[in-house]
C-alpha cells in the first residue's frame, strides 16, 4: 500500500536536527528539550503526510472507492428497518460511515506502520529524540483528517444522491461530533497497536481484513443486531465496532429507529464507556509496543528483511 509517509520521515528529521524542530546543541552547552517540542514535530510531521497523501492520486482513489461502495449498497437497498418506517438503506449507511472510520483505524493505520517499518522508518526513530510521541502525533493527525473527510464526503454524497440521513437537530450534530472522536480515539491507537506486532506487509492485510469483515456483519452495521444469534450479539458487543455503529445510528436516525436496537434505546452512555475504555486499553499498548518494536530495530535486521522481500519479488522502496 503507498503511503503518504514515504519522505516525511527523511525530511522532518534532516531539515529540523530533532524531533522538536529546533537546532541542535552547539558548542558543548545543553539545551533542555522544550516541554511541547513532540507536539510541534509530530503537527509538523503530519503536515508533511498530508500535503503527500493529497498528492497520492492512488491512495486517494482507494479511499473513493470505499465511498462509491457504501452509496451503490445504499442505492440497492430496499426495505424498511424492522417495527419502523426508516428505510434500511439509512441504517446501511450510518453503519457502514462507522465501518470506514473503523477501518481507517484498524486496517489502513497498521498496514502504513508495517510498511514504514520495513523502509526503515522505525530504526530512524531510535536516533530521534522524542521520535515515537511525534510519530505517534503525526499518524493520529493524519488519520483523523482522513477519517473526516471520508464521512464528510460520504454522508454528503449520500444526502445529495441517495435521499441518505443527516442529522436531525442540533443534539444529533453533537452526538455525530462525540461519537466520531471517541471512535477515533478507540481505534486509532489500537491499530497503532497492531502495527508495531505484525510481521510485514505482504501479511498486513490479510491478517487485519478477515476479522474486520467478520465485525462488519456481526456487529449490526449492515443489518439490526438484534437478527444475530444471541452469542453473536454478546461477542460483537465486546468490540467497539459495534457501538459505534450505534452511536451514528443515533446521530443520524430519528427516535423511531430505537425500536430497532437491542435495548430499544440508543444507550449513548454505554457507548461513551465502551469506546473510552478501548480508546484507554488502545493507549496503553501502543506506546510500549511501538518502543519495543523500535528497540528491536536495528541495520542488520532491516538489510535481511529487504533482501528476504526482493528475493521474494516484493518492491523494497
Amino acid at each position: 500500500m503507498t503511503t503518504a509517509t514515504d519522505s516525511g520521515p527523511a525530511t522532518t528529521e534532516r531539515d529540523h536536527g530533532t524531533a522538536g524542530g529546533g537546532p541542535r546543541p552547539t558548542g558543548g552547552g545543553t539545551t533542555r528539550p522544550g516541554r511541547f517540542r513532540p507536539w510541534q514535530a509530530g503537527l509538523r510531521r503530519g503536515g508533511i503526510e498530508l500535503r503527500h497523501l493529497l498528492r497520492n492520486r492512488k491512495e486517494l482513489f482507494g479511499y473513493v472507492t470505499n465511498i462509491v461502495v457504501a452509496l451503490a449498497l445504499a442505492g440497492y437497498i430496499h426495505g424498511k428497518v424492522p417495527g419502523t418506517q426508516i428505510p434500511m438503506a439509512h441504517l446501511t449507511l450510518a453503519g457502514f460511515a462507522a465501518y470506514l472510520l473503523f477501518q481507517i483505524g484498524l486496517i489502513s493505520l497498521p498496514q502504513i506502520l508495517v510498511t514504514e517499518r520495513e523502509e526503515g522508518t522505525l530504526l530512524r526513530l531510535r536516533t530521534t529524540p522524542g521520535g515515537i510521541p511525534a510519530y505517534l502525533i503525526a499518524k493520529s493527525l493524519l488519520i483523523v483528517v482522513m477519517a473526516l473527510a471520508t464521512l464528510v464526503v460520504l454522508l454528503g454524497a449520500a444526502a445529495a444522491l441517495v435521499n441518505g440521513p443527516l442529522p436531525h437537530s442540533p443534539a444529533g450534530w453533537l452526538t455525530l461530533l462525540w461519537v466520531t472522536a471517541l471512535g477515533l480515539l478507540a481505534v486509532v491507537p489500537l491499530g497503532a497497536a497492531i502495527g508495531a506486532v505484525l510481521p510485514n506487509p505482504r501479511e498486513a492485510l490479510a491478517m487485519i481484513m478477515l476479522p474486520a469483515m467478520a465485525l462488519l456483519i456481526t456487529s449490526g452495521a449492515m443489518f439490526p443486531i438484534s437478527k444475530m444469534p444471541a452469542v453473536v450479539q454478546n461477542i460483537a458487543s465486546v468490540f467497539p465496532l459495534r457501538w459505534m455503529a450505534q452511536g451514528l445510528r443515533a446521530a443520524l436516525l430519528p427516535d423511531s429507529a430505537r425500536a430497532a436496537e437491542l435495548a430499544g434505546s440508543w444507550q449513548l452512555p454505554t457507548v461513551a464507556l465502551v469506546l473510552a475504555a478501548w480508546a484507554v486499553v488502545g493507549f496503553l499498548l501502543a506506546v510500549p509496543l511501538l518502543r519495543r518494536a523500535t528497540r528491536r530495530e536495528s541495520g542488520s535486521r532491516l538489510t535481511a528483511r529487504q533482501g528476504k522481500a526482493e528475493l521474494s519479488g516484493t518492491p523494497v522502496a
